[in-house]
């Protein structure tokens, strides 16, 4: 079996469904994940799907994702737009990354427009809600089928 896709939560995305639902929907994270699980049904590729609201547990996450895992999607949350520590160990990865916003924050407020997570990203999934996360799995699919 091939190495598994991380797909990484930052902060405040263990209250989807709940926090500001005019915003992020109303699909909860473990209905994001039961999406994920099945977009990759049949393709012989697993998932590890965690979500944390510790900075430095995404960090170890990362680190980890560097020897275990094919290729990472990311939903930084808020720490998209403050973490040098998240760019610098996103850097340090040789597999495919892709950053996944529920919204999109280019239309929201103006501290949101700057990421650094983009800096390391080969591409952004943003604004789609919860179907961003397919895209983003089926995105990383093509990328190891290239």
């Amino acid at each position: 079996m091939s190495k598994p896709i991380y797909v990484l939560n930052g902060p405040n995305l263990n209250l989807l469904g709940v926090r500001e639902p005019e915003i992020y929907g109303y699909d909860t994270l473990a209905d994001i994940e039961s999406r994920c699980r099945t977009r990759l049904s049949g393709t012989g590729t697993d998932l590890v799907f965690r979500q944390s609201n510790h900075e430095g547990e995404l960090i170890d996450w990362i680190h980890e994702a560097r020897e275990s895992a094919c290729a990472l999607i990311i939903n930084p949350a808020g720490y998209g737009h403050t973490s040098v520590a998240l760019l610098d160990a996103l850097k340090a990865l040789s597999i495919p990354v892709i950053e996944c916003h529920l919204s999109n924050p280019q239309t929201r407020e103006p501290f949101r427009h700057h990421s650094y997570v983009s800096l390391a990203a080969k591409g952004i999934v943003a604004g789609f809600g919860p179907i961003g996360y397919e895209l983003a799995v089926q995105a990383v699919l093509a990328m190891l089928k290239a």
